[in-house]
């Protein structure tokens, strides 16, 4: 009975252990996309019309991974609104819910 009671106790214990690193690894990428929207706010705040190289990198992985419609797009033709809509698309689908709050 208690070996029983033990196993459930370290089974749910692992479970709540990832989903607490699920969870954090979600915020990360958040953070993530906070960090480069600022980078294209600069930007548009200095009329920048250019994407900088490494900038562009980044955002394209990040957007590939997560299979968004502007990767179909030559990356020399997406202005920097158009990088930042994409951005907050992909924040919008990691933002926690209601369900993921309560443990």
């Amino acid at each position: 009975m208690i070996d029983r009671t033990v196993l459930q106790i370290e089974r749910l214990n692992e479970h709540h252990e990832r989903e607490r690193e699920h969870r954090y690894a979600r915020r990360n990428r958040i953070r993530y996309i906070d960090e480069l929207l600022n980078e294209f706010e600069l930007l548009n705040l200095a009329d920048e019309p250019d994407v900088p190289r490494e900038l562009t990198g980044k955002v394209y992985r990040l957007v590939v991974e997560e299979e968004h419609p502007i990767v179909r797009r030559p990356l020399r033709e997406v202005p920097i609104a158009d990088w930042m809509d994409a951005l907050y698309d992909l924040q919008d689908t990691l933002m926690l819910t209601v369900e993921d709050d309560i443990d």
